[in-house]
């Protein structure tokens, strides 16, 4: 395990941040979901991410939250939450639907009476997309006249400026993450399988103190290069391919992401000019970012330079997309995004140009400062064309 966390008192502190932002809305309560893909929001709270199961958490307006789980998954949450109070629920189960006969639950009625939400007439929900039909339906069952309101924006608001301690978790897992890139540089060859490149990754992960994978690694070869979100596969790649690489290590919670277009083999014309295109707009990208500038404002300048350099027709999406614990997290900055970049936002850089018969991903994480941006990763910056 790598030396680096959060430490204990921060948890708490992320409960009182949420209360006092509670407290200044009209909602009586606040429900935090989350699923073993997308773990953050509870894992915010309690360092606990489910398994299978789905997991919340149950945030009044002050006092203590409560962690709500599936039926199997008592022991292991009292082993690793930072929250001491722990429901199992059915609506938490996994989705192969078992019944649980004899097993002693908890409902939203005895939970929300615990914290103090006894009847309530506004419940929050955040991680609204992913919250599913069998807690909407007890929660409409356990309290009919209440509110049921999407409150993702709270979570946003908590998680979008960083703490050193998260900061150095991510600066961790981009360590990791480039020594895996130095791996594959060193190894990958033509005739090995895009998971076999994986393995290669997932060994440095583990032997150098990540806790896991921050996404699926991309080891994307040939036409599959051009796919802005997929898996490898048994695929072997062949001499003369681009090869997307995304490799991504997770340090207690938080995620990185280092992106670098390779060639197995010398880039055909077409080729380069694509890469040397996706560089420069990568580093125009962090060119234009410092604390107090407005996102939309990037996003615009980054989608013209598209079509002033003649790719229009190989832009696909904007920018930059929030990192932390999730490698792909809000806000996004997108021509619409109207909030101004503040010290100590974390971003990747994902600079994604799409043709037909291959595509290409430059990608690297940032922290906003007041000057610009610090990099968490820049190391194999050059064209790489290997062989």
């Amino acid at each position: 395990m790598s030396s680096v966390s959060i430490p204990t008192a921060e948890y708490a502190a992320r409960v009182a941040a949420a209360q006092a932002l509670l407290r200044k809305t009209d909602l009586d309560v606040l429900l935090v979901n989350s699923n073993e893909a997308d773990f953050a929001n509870v894992r915010y709270f309690s360092d606990y991410w489910p398994i299978f199961e789905m997991a919340g958490v149950v945030m009044p307006r002050q006092g203590e939250p409560t962690l709500l789980i599936g039926p199997e998954s008592e022991t292991y949450a009292q082993g690793r939450s930072r929250i001491p109070r722990i429901r199992k629920m059915v609506e938490y189960r996994e989705t192969a639907d078992p019944a649980y006969p004899g097993v002693e639950v908890a409902d939203f009625r005895r939970v929300f009476e615990e914290v103090g939400a006894p009847e309530p007439k506004k419940i929050g929900i955040a991680g609204y997309l992913v919250t599913t039909l069998p807690i909407l339906d007890g929660l409409r069952a356990a309290f009919p006249g209440a509110s049921l309101v999407r409150a993702d924006e709270i979570m946003v608001a908590l998680r979008s400026v960083k703490s050193p301690a998260e900061i150095a978790c991510l600066k961790e897992a981009f360590r990791i993450s480039e020594l895996a890139v130095d791996a594959l540089l060193e190894q990958i060859r033509p005739g090995m399988t895009e998971l076999q490149a994986v393995g290669i990754a997932q060994a440095v992960f583990y032997a150098n103190g990540a806790e896991g994978e921050g996404m699926p690694q991309y080891v994307l070869s040939g036409k599959k290069s051009n796919q802005a979100i997929s898996r490898p596969t048994h695929k072997v790649m062949e001499r003369g391919e681009l090869v997307q690489l995304n490799i991504s290590a997770r340090v207690d919670g938080y995620s990185s992401g280092v992106g670098r277009p390779i060639c197995l083999g010398k880039m055909t014309p077409k080729m380069r000019d694509l890469v040397e295109f996706g560089k420069l707009a990568h580093e125009q990208t962090m060119s234009w970012m410092r604390a107090g500038v407005i996102a939309s404002d990037v996003a615009k300048r980054y989608q013209q330079l598209f079509v002033e350099h003649g790719y229009g027709h190989n832009f696909l999406y904007g920018p930059c997309h929030g990192l932390g614990m999730i490698e792909v997290e809000p806000p996004w900055m997108e021509v619409i995004s109207d909030y101004p970049l503040a010290e100590n936002m974390t971003f990747q850089i994902d600079t994604f140009v799409q043709d037909v018969d291959f595509g290409l991903r430059w990608e690297n994480g940032v922290r906003v400062t007041a000057t610009g941006v610090e990099m968490f990763s820049n190391r194999n910056m050059a064209i790489l064309e290997l062989g």
